[in-house]
């Protein structure tokens, strides 16, 4: 395979990427390249691919806090510029919204073209795969945002029936997708390929777990609502979910990433700069500052500018014993974060800064710990829960920077897809100890916490989802916590349909209020001192008095663009718009 001729290209392109905004990247000549010239060698099919992974394998501009600010939009973490699909207050747009068919068009190109390649297709079935892979990647994206959606799979024309057609249903969408998928993992090279640094088949198994576990819990879940579907068949899914993850399981590829220090290995795997040698990482994105590739996420990370982890978040993580702290006579309670630190899991202190803990070490080596929460109601860089990110921030200097860095961002890693088989497992009804064995207790093994053992679930009196069996709540324990602000919760919350439980009219508080770890601030100013919060700080009092708004018979779907249904009013509204 040619992928040495195309690399340095590959990094150009995410380098614009980087720096240009994405109305930019949708403005490549689509319709100029169809002749078959183009397309006759691998190269060229390999260089046009390439344009796709900037936009689509995002992890933020570069002042923003990467992908480590993906949760940023939903119970895990709060912010003062809080997220209006969970307050309830979104509107109908009159373009835009996330309706956009541009990179399907672009991406069809190639599909109905490649078979003009006069290369072996051993030099290009490797780019007709990715191609196959991007095109599931934003048709599923599309999913869910608006449920049912066109499904597109060649270049249209002006005259096209697709333009004016109603909407395919949600499932026979994804039935598409899962296709595309299959012909991606039977084109596709095993492996990391390119280090990880680009699409692979084991990539496309990740993902192909991913999809048919969301449509399979969003079927089950939704079912009998405005957003179910006619003919849903949850289990096909999840077994869809299990059989593609135990592939990837099965390879022996993959493992956790582990050096047998607990307190420090969760941490250190989300601050690397080279994922090339980690056996976690399947996909992820290098950053070099000899080709200008660098970001400020960093600096973003540091302060929490604006927001906090969540109360909720924080009471999700077990005490070192195995049990909750509901249950668990080794949780010290919310005094202060010293406190409330004492005998957890160690993710606790690997996800939320805790006292001691490294803020900065400069080029002279000088260790700033972490004291408490800056926590500062006027200023938009500062904490605002008592809860301070820590996740993802490299605190080193002489590896960063003092403003721009290289640490890389991770878009797959090998602990999804053990908590996708063992998640679809449980929805199946068929897991074992041995499918938790080699799942969530590997997870757990890294940071030396106990193992889940079926049969021995102590009851937790606050479980979210009472009604579920006690081991689809401690999947969805383990999935929270171990997966924490990487941009996965909003999908769990919305694939449950969990809303209730979970957002409405919840107020999000924070750490208690404690006022000599707090001098600078009031309890009025924290709004600790309302009743409803029982001395918990609240932010958003002042903005959403009775807690999230969000609507459960309209917000768990985007509404499409006035725009799009007076170009083709075949495609109707979204329920409760």
């Amino acid at each position: 395979m040619k992928y040495i001729k195309i690399t340095i290209i590959f990094f150009v392109l995410l380098a614009a990427f980087s720096g240009c905004k994405k109305d930019r990247l949708n403005k490549y000549p689509l319709d100029k390249i169809s002749e078959g010239d183009f397309w006759k060698t691998a190269d060229n099919l390999g260089l046009y691919v390439n344009q796709f992974y900037p936009e689509l394998f995002d992890d933020g501009s570069i002042w923003s806090k990467g992908i480590y600010g993906l949760d940023d939009n939903s119970d895990n973490f709060i912010s003062q510029s809080f997220d209006n699909r969970l307050a309830g207050v979104r509107t109908v747009p009159s373009g835009g919204g996330g309706w956009d068919y541009t990179n399907v068009r672009g991406i069809n190109m190639l599909l109905d073209n490649y078979h003009l390649c006069e290369s072996d297709p051993a030099d290009y079935n490797q780019y007709v795969g990715e191609a196959y892979f991007i095109r599931a990647f934003i048709f599923f994206d599309l999913v869910k945002q608006f449920g049912d959606v066109v499904w597109v799979d060649h270049v249209l024309g002006p005259d096209s029936p697709e333009l004016f057609a109603p909407r395919d249903p949600r499932n026979v969408v994804i039935d598409h997708v899962i296709s595309d998928l299959d012909q991606a993992i039977s084109l596709m090279d095993e492996g990391k390929n390119l280090d990880g640094t680009r699409l692979s088949r084991d990539v496309a198994l990740a993902f192909k777990s991913r999809v048919c576990l969301y449509e399979g819990t969003w079927e089950k879940y939704h079912n009998g609502t405005a957003f179910g579907v006619s003919n849903a068949d949850p289990d096909k899914y999840f077994q869809l979910a299990a059989d593609a993850a135990n592939e990837l399981i099965n390879s022996g590829t993959y493992d956790i990433y582990s050096t047998g220090k607990p307190a420090h290995d969760y941490f250190d795997l989300f601050i690397g700069f080279d994922y090339s040698d980690n056996d976690e990482i399947l996909f992820w994105k290098k950053y070099d500052a000899d080709l200008d590739l660098t970001h400020h996420h960093t600096v973003s990370l540091e302060g929490d500018g604006d927001g906090g982890l969540t109360g909720s978040f924080v009471n999700s993580i077990l005490c070192t014993d195995g049990q909750p702290v509901s249950t668990s006579p080794l949780f010290q309670g919310y005094d202060s974060i010293e406190v409330e630190m004492l005998n957890r899991d160690p993710r606790f202190a690997q996800t939320i800064y805790t006292p001691g803990a490294p803020m900065v070490i400069d080029g002279n080596d000088t260790i700033m710990k972490f004291e408490k929460a800056n926590i500062d109601v006027s200023n938009s860089y500062r904490n605002k829960t008592g809860y301070q990110r820590r996740k993802g921030f490299n605190p080193d200097l002489n590896q960063t920077g003092s403003n721009v860095s290289t640490v890389a961002s991770i878009f797959f890693r090998y602990a999804e897809v053990l908590l996708n088989y063992a998640e679809a497992k449980a929805e199946l009804g068929t897991i074992s100890q041995a499918d938790l064995d080699k799942t969530i207790n590997k997870l757990r093994d890294r940071v030396d916490m106990p193992h889940l053992v079926l049969g021995s679930i102590v009851t937790d009196p606050d479980w979210p989802f009472p009604s579920l069996s006690p081991i689809i709540n401690e999947v969805r324990r383990e999935r929270r916590v171990e997966l924490s602000l990487e941009g996965f919760r909003w999908d769990d919350i919305a694939r449950w349909a969990a809303a209730d439980e979970l957002i409405v009219g919840n107020k999000q508080l924070g750490a208690k209020f404690v006022q000599d770890k707090y001098p600078t601030l009031t309890p009025e100013q924290a709004y600790a001192n309302d009743p409803s919060t029982n001395g918990f700080i609240w932010i958003l009092r002042d903005a959403l008095p009775n807690g999230w708004g969000f609507k459960t018979d309209r917000d768990y779907l985007n509404p499409l663009p006035n725009g799009e249904l007076t170009l083709n009013p075949a495609l109707g509204q979204n329920p409760g718009w």
